[in-house]
């Protein structure tokens, strides 16, 4: 019995030694992030014209937007899905360009550090299209999907913004359902600043709202379709949401997700999760500067050679503990 309660006292010595541990380590990493750990981010940056070699600078966020709409695509050894997404991509905004002059584009193309072919096949689409309407930036190593994300949108042109996965799940002429809202959003925030006409005096880029495509009409019908472990992670990473960022967005993992160019600016200065857990801190940094979000539904298929895995768990529970200490301990300080 004696050994028993040694045995016991050990075990649970070694429980509080590796909590301790774990919660060190987690305030130190969020410590680490307070000042954003961004320092790469304000290096010059280019873009590189594969026809003629030559580079051309990146403009920046805070720059006036140059075009209507700029589309931000992450990359990670993508070589095989992403031709057919940007196939399709470029084939709307071409012919939507044709019907309207006044509808100009980029689509920007972010490798992050893939290892395979994924490079090769962005730079055929800017020597086919030319790097005024495509563009590619290369992050040289793996960050993750939220650091891909905000250095796309960081050197974006458009007046609003749209984030959407390389993977083609949701088809792209769903951003005129997200685009048709904005507006909407947009007299809502003007005539609560008591504006007379609504946007009148106001461009859609100058008034921070926030459009989230939503896959959350579906949830029933992929919980009879999906894989148990993709079902379990759901419904675990919705509770967990809800107790880190509060409700409000049903679904806030769709990789559909539209900003003016003012919302951009203020939400991608100041997030610093890297990875999957980054579209929840989204959702907490529009609330804390109170943006206008809202939900609309998308179609949304199902695309083999998702990267999310029983191995995702681990990291998005460290990036959620990581938020909550950050911004709970007043470490991360959000820039106004």
């Amino acid at each position: 019995m004696e050994l028993l309660w040694t045995i016991a006292e050990l075990f649970f010595a070694l429980i509080l030694v590796l909590a301790s541990l774990f919660l060190s380590a987690m305030f130190l990493e969020a410590y680490r992030r307070r000042n954003n750990n961004n320092r790469h981010i304000d290096a010059p940056a280019f873009f590189e014209d594969p026809k003629s070699l030559k580079q051309v600078p990146c403009p920046y966020l805070v720059d006036p937007a140059e075009k209507y709409i700029s589309l931000i695509i992450p990359a990670f050894n993508e070589e095989h899905r992403l031709p057919a997404a940007l196939d399709e991509t470029i084939n709307y905004l071409q012919n939507r360009a044709a019907k309207d002059k006044s509808f100009t584009y980029e689509v920007i193309i972010v490798d992050d550090g893939s290892a395979d072919a994924t490079k090769k096949v962005a730079f055929d689409f800017v020597r086919k299209y030319s790097v005024d309407n495509v563009r590619v930036i290369l992050l040289g190593r793996n960050h993750g999907k939220g650091e891909a994300i905000r250095k796309g949108m960081l050197h974006a042109r458009g007046e609003i913004l749209l984030m959407l996965d390389a993977d083609g799940a949701t088809k792209v002429n769903d951003l005129e359902k997200l685009e048709n809202k904005v507006p909407n959003l947009i007299r809502a925030v003007a005539s609560a600043e008591d504006t007379k006409d609504g946007t009148s005096g106001f461009r859609i880029a100058d008034i921070p709202v926030a459009a989230f495509g939503s896959r959350a009409h579906l949830e029933e019908k992929a919980l009879a379709t999906r894989k148990w472990y993709r079902n379990f992670l759901m419904k675990g990473f919705h509770i967990v949401v809800l107790l880190a960022a509060g409700p409000g967005i049903r679904d806030t993992q769709c990789g559909f997700k539209m900003f003016t160019r003012a919302a951009a600016r203020k939400l991608f200065t100041n997030i610093r999760l890297k990875r999957w857990c980054f579209d929840v801190e989204l959702v907490f940094l529009c609330k804390q500067f109170g943006i206008p979000m809202q939900e609309i539904s998308v179609n949304w298929s199902e695309i083999p050679g998702s990267k999310v895995n029983l191995l995702s768990i681990p990291n998005m529970l460290w990036e959620l503990a990581l938020m909550s200490v950050g911004y709970r301990t007043g470490m991360w300080k959000i820039s106004y």
